[in-house]
């Protein structure tokens, strides 16, 4: 096992986020010391988050993806970059014990897990009177099921380390209203799901100083979207009052913000970062 990296301990931390007065702001958003594991962190809006909470002196960083070659780039890149402690673990978060077993190998190899994104997801877009019950489940195991399985994984961990941690999920605007007008009730069901099981957890796991905070993100300009650049684009962006797609890195500031001491009274929040298409 490696060396364990030094981080604050529980009380030095809470008490970090009360100096305000001798500490900048931005000290409070630092991550030094600090390991992290991303599902889904090898490209799109996972991979963005990585790079924010690397850009934040972050010791270590576990990306979970079933593809291989991104996943190993990726990490490359922020090794390159922020000249972080970056692994690849080849995980599908369908299977339980795939989970347990990376999680307790990311552990073996940083000595802790300090943060958990869990951005893993698909969606498809079927008519629900078409919907297979294969392809429902497909998304259910994945988004809801895959991401139970990694919280409860490295909850353990936190538990066991007895020194708290950050639980974030990736949520969607889809969780809280019906967008319009792709039909993907499965996908929609299941961020709602990801969405109460956060909450369900951040009550739960309150008493080990465990935060489980959940960002969901609108209509946002991804590898995983650029498909539908010509059919549903112009849609989404004249459904959304700011008039465009979200950007990845503007998802980066509230994972930080979440991961990181600044964040130390919030938890059961879900952050909706959609250019204002839920508030109309």
């Amino acid at each position: 096992m490696a060396a364990p990296i030094p981080t604050l301990s529980i009380a030095e931390e809470a008490n970090a986020t009360t100096t305000l007065g001798r500490r900048s702001v931005f000290d409070m958003m630092r991550l030094d010391g600090k390991v992290a594991v991303v599902t889904g962190g090898a490209g799109g809006l996972g991979f963005a988050m990585c790079e924010g909470l690397c850009s934040a002196g972050l010791a270590g960083i576990a990306i979970f993806d079933l593809v291989t070659d991104m996943g190993e780039m990726a990490c490359q890149q922020l090794r390159e970059d922020y000249g972080v402690d970056a692994r690849f673990y080849r995980l599908d978060v369908r299977d339980e014990n795939q989970v347990q077993a990376c999680m307790d190998a990311s552990v073996e190899d940083f000595g802790k897990i300090d943060i958990l994104i869990c951005s893993a997801g698909v969606a498809d877009l079927v008519h629900a009177e078409e919907y297979s019950a294969a392809k429902f489940r497909r998304v259910i195991d994945i988004n809801l099921n895959g991401t139970f399985y990694c919280a409860q994984a490295a909850g353990k961990h936190m538990i066991a380390a007895n020194n708290g941690g950050s639980i974030i999920f990736i949520g969607s605007m889809s969780g809280t209203i019906v967008n319009w007008p792709q039909p993907q009730c499965a996908y929609n069901a299941s961020k709602a799901g990801v969405i109460h099981l956060m909450k369900s957890l951040a009550a739960e796991w309150a008493t080990h100083h465990i935060r489980c905070n959940s960002i969901s993100p609108g209509y946002m300009d991804t590898p995983l979207n650029s498909s539908f650049a010509d059919t549903l684009f112009g849609e989404w962006k004249s459904r959304t009052p700011m008039g465009r797609l979200g950007k990845p890195e503007e998802l980066a500031g509230a994972a930080l913000w979440l991961a990181s001491p600044a964040s130390g009274f919030c938890t059961g929040s879900d952050i909706i970062i959609d250019g204002g298409y839920t508030a109309i």
